[in-house]
């Protein structure tokens, strides 16, 4: 079976309980489990490919949760750490009456100083026990904005490349999570410039290449085999190997559109490592279980499994 190294923050989603309240009108919020990087673990291992999970929480109940969560998604965590002082991360996540969320803050805590900022060095036995069937490293850019995070992430991905282990970058772009947002973009133009494939949303292609159709972008990141452009419910634009094409967004109901990026991106891998070579297949699976996941409130409890996507498959259609 093939394994994915999936690094960087799992945290608790404070989701208002009131849709469609502004941050001062919520009365109360529901924590879900979070953290794109988590969340993918967890949807890879629904859809049937294992995943280890690197990251840092705090010694306290919401990590200790946390890591109860993961744990019982099957999720490995030999490369969970723990930090003795600083808490886990908790973000408070506003709802739209059409399911969309806003990122509300992290409440008194600054962003700099929660556990995941201190992720330490990452041990290259998480990456030689594995070598034989670990088949990508999947990141996003958040651990780039904290000093001791970043060095984190940077070994991990030289120690990917030393291993031949191809690295996946989903953007994620969240400025509140960074101490100068305006210091990120270069930070994170240099991640993607080593990644074999990167998944945008168009609004984060827009603002770190001022392009957003794949085949363009692969010009200016040399190394990736594959760009992904997705629009929300609109139309998903792909260019994987010499394959380039773009498929309209499955429409559903939405309840809760927290985490769909993230289903998408964990099928996404899931198909690479069962050796899918058509790349309209791959962005239709993927499309599938992104959409399914927005049909249940929270990230991670809401991914389907590689049945649901079947069954979805069969009697759905983009539109």
């Amino acid at each position: 079976m093939s394994t994915v190294i999936c690094l960087g923050e799992v945290l608790f989603d404070l989701l208002a309980d009131q849709v469609g309240a502004e941050a001062h009108e919520v009365q109360s919020w529901t924590a879900l489990a979070g953290g794109a990087p988590a969340n993918v673990a967890c949807g890879l291992v629904k859809l049937g490919t294992a995943a280890q999970f690197i990251g840092c929480v705090g010694e306290d109940a919401p990590g200790q949760a946390l890591a109860a969560k993961l744990q019982a998604q099957q999720v490995g965590l030999l490369g969970l750490q723990c930090h003795p002082t600083a808490p886990t991360r908790q973000v408070q996540v506003l709802r739209s009456i059409n399911g969309d969320r806003t990122f509300a803050g992290f409440g008194a805590v600054p962003t700099d100083q929660f556990a995941d900022a201190y992720l330490d060095q990452i041990p290259e036995e998480l990456f030689t026990n594995f070598q034989s069937n670990t088949q990508f490293l999947v990141l996003g850019t958040i651990g780039l904005a904290y000093p001791q995070s970043r060095v984190a992430t940077w070994a991990a991905v030289r120690l990917a490349q030393r291993h031949q282990i191809s690295i996946v970058v989903d953007v994620n772009w969240r400025p509140s999570f960074w101490l100068d947002p305006g210091a990120a973009l270069e930070e994170i133009r240099e991640l993607l410039a080593v990644a074999d494939v990167v998944k945008f949303a168009q609004e984060e292609a827009l603002l770190l290449y001022q392009e957003d159709y794949p085949l363009q972008l692969r010009t200016l990141l040399p190394q990736a085999q594959g760009v992904i452009v997705s629009d929300g419910g609109n139309v998903c634009r792909y260019s994987l190997w010499d394959q380039t094409g773009e498929l309209p967004a499955f429409q559903v109901s939405a309840v809760d559109t927290t985490g769909a990026g993230d289903a998408f991106v964990a099928a996404v891998v899931h198909q690479l490592c069962n050796g899918e070579q058509q790349a309209a297949q791959i962005i239709r699976y993927a499309s599938a279980a992104g959409a399914l996941t927005t049909l249940k409130p929270g990230a991670i409890d809401a991914q389907p499994t590689a049945d649901e996507v079947a069954v979805f498959l069969a009697t759905h259609h983009p539109r």
